[in-house]
């Protein structure tokens, strides 16, 4: 793989400032990192690619949500925190981005992609897929995780133990995400289209159970995980996970130089033990999860 840090202005690696936790003053918050990554103001990119581009400005925009637990949940001065948040953490770090200097966007799973189509964020790390239809209009990094679709119930449901229960209970409607993987996926169990109810967010349908509105939510396992922490023993999971779902990190289509470096950047991230720190910080904390190994990157095209 290509290394495009190409210099050091001194001859030197240097840092420029340590990144404080998303909830402020170097503490541990609820969902952020205990040991967060370094600005390296010392590295020089290949002029024109995308990687200079952002060092040069000092700045990124970076895509994710404000609505998972354990990934990325805003927290109360709204700014999102969780394990994809760290992983774009680091990568900013490795382009000389002081965490100040980045600005979170809300990314509803409908609108990732053209929000990297237009240009409005520079990446978009946020529990997003790999899948070759988004890989029409965009080039995943990674995958850095690796999940799988389950299904949320309240507690006291005896009814919906899997996917197979949705069709014997055509009365029983299970809450996704618009432009979701989890909403198709989801489709080929159902007794009929209308037994599925679509929301912008993970949270809305959290709400939806709550209120009885809805039997069941589906969704990758590790979110699920985390609504069911916050739920004060409301929400259970059933069944075993039913698809594999490899998350990447959506960037301009064709792109292939900024896809290599944020490959190596993640197995550096992997390799320093950072990854580890970052998942036991953040989506680890939830009881039922495991630590992840990196996955193996796809070819950057």
């Amino acid at each position: 793989m290509r290394n495009f840090r190409t210099a050091a202005l001194a001859g030197v690696a240097t840092t420029l400032l340590a990144l404080t936790a998303c909830g402020g003053g170097g503490e541990l918050s609820e969902e952020g990192a205990a040991d967060q990554p370094t600005a390296e103001a010392s590295a020089s990119f290949e002029a024109g690619t995308k990687m200079a581009t952002i060092s040069e400005a000092g700045k990124i925009k970076i895509g994710t949500k404000f609505d998972q637990p354990g990934f990325g949940l805003a927290n109360l001065e709204n700014v999102p925190e969780g394990f994809d948040v760290d992983v774009a953490e680091h990568i900013a770090a490795k382009l000389g981005i002081a965490p100040d200097a980045i600005t979170w966007v809300p990314s509803p799973s409908a609108q990732r992609e053209d929000l990297i189509a237009n240009g409005e964020v520079d990446l978009v790390v946020a529990t997003y897929t790999i899948n070759d239809k988004r890989k029409e209009r965009i080039t995943f990094a990674g995958p850095y995780y690796v999940a799988g679709q389950q299904i949320m119930v309240a507690k006291d449901n005896s009814t919906i133990t899997g996917p197979e229960s949705l069709k014997a209970n055509p009365d029983q409607k299970i809450c996704s995400v618009t432009g979701s993987t989890p909403a198709e996926n989801i489709r080929q169990y159902l007794a009929d289209p209308s037994q599925l109810v679509e929301f912008a967010g993970y949270s809305d349908c959290a709400d939806q159970l709550k209120n009885g509105q809805v039997a069941a939510v589906t969704t990758d396992n590790v979110i699920l995980t985390g609504l069911v922490a916050k739920s004060d023993d409301a929400f259970k999971l059933v069944g075993e996970q039913f698809t594999e779902e490899p998350y990447g990190i959506g960037i301009t289509k064709g792109d292939t130089a900024f896809c290599e470096f944020i490959n190596e950047t993640l197995s550096e991230m992997s390799e320093s033990g950072d990854y580890e720190k970052a998942w036991n910080a953040t989506a680890g904390k939830y009881e039922g999860t495991e630590v992840p190994t990196l996955p193996t990157a796809d070819a950057c095209v």
